[in-house]
């Protein structure tokens, strides 16, 4: 039994602030620590329900987050980035299930910290409907052949899976107070929970199915500034349909990620133009 694990920040308990998500912020170094221990807590629940590998994809922000002298020594860990295939890099046809550990709400929804993808996009929709990274990597699970089993996060997210998944495991480990605000289980608890909904879901993965997939699908993405917008028209097939809104119609879950990752950077491109212009006034 092959397991995969996505680890993202936001989502994890004891963390609403983006003081302990950004490298750099005093609060940082204890969300490290917190996002390591329930990473730990996955891998722990994927071994007790007879894992034979697990691999681990720091999915955070640079990508490298986890405190990897304080991992479970029995896991795999792929870091840094950019990644192509970003919070499902290394997720291959091998893999039997994945489970995605601290994972959050999509941008413009009322969960903790939330946002999708990147803090700077205002929307991201596929074929017309907000998504969040759990439907997108969901997706790119299922062109590899693998369910999701395992979603934790806060009460937001949660719900949206419940509703959309009901044979996928969920643990909710806080509750939305409000963008940057929680009330939160503590680390401890949040980990056992995580650790018995990681076994619950991998001691049933020969019953899950991968979701549906279509032919193509059309990718939206509104930036935060008309320069991204303009800078994102340049890639090849991306069309303008609004000030700051870019299209693009694919043909695969593996072109989503990608073009998703390249917005990603040319949004902070955008943004640091404007804000290198306003520091000269």
């Amino acid at each position: 039994m092959h397991v995969y694990i996505s680890v993202d920040m936001e989502g994890i308990a004891g963390i609403a602030t983006l003081d302990q998500t950004v490298r750099g912020g005093s609060g940082y170094s204890r969300a490290q620590a917190l996002m390591t221990a329930e990473a730990n807590a996955a891998i722990a629940g994927a071994f007790d329900a007879g894992a034979t590998s697990v691999l681990v994809n720091d999915s955070h922000g640079t990508m490298d987050n986890l405190i990897h002298a304080d991992l479970d020594p029995r896991a795999r860990v792929i870091f840094g980035s950019p990644k192509l295939q970003c919070m499902a890099e290394g997720l291959t046809s091998d893999h039997d299930i994945a489970l995605f550990v601290g994972y959050h709400a999509p941008a413009g929804g009322p969960g903790v910290l939330a946002h999708t993808f990147s803090s700077l996009f205002a929307d991201v929709r596929l074929d017309g409907k907000s998504v969040s990274e759990t439907d997108v990597n969901t997706l790119y699970a299922a062109t590899q052949g693998v369910p999701v089993g395992l979603v934790t996060g806060d009460d937001i997210i949660c719900g949206l899976v419940d509703a959309a998944s009901p044979t996928t495991e969920t643990v909710e480990v806080k509750k939305a107070h409000g963008w940057s605000a929680t009330n939160s289980l503590p680390p401890s608890l949040a980990c056992e929970h995580i650790r018995a909904g990681a076994e619950r879901a991998v001691r049933k993965a020969d019953t899950l199915k991968p979701v549906a997939l279509r032919d193509e699908w059309t990718l939206e993405i509104v930036h935060p500034t008309t320069t991204a917008a303009e800078l994102a028209e340049a890639v090849p097939g991306s069309r303008r349909i609004a000030d700051r809104t870019i299209a693009h119609t694919l043909g695969s879950v593996d072109d989503i990620l990608g073009l998703i990752t390249v917005n990603s950077r040319l949004a902070s491109v955008g943004v640091q133009t404007i804000v290198t212009v306003a520091s000269r006034t």
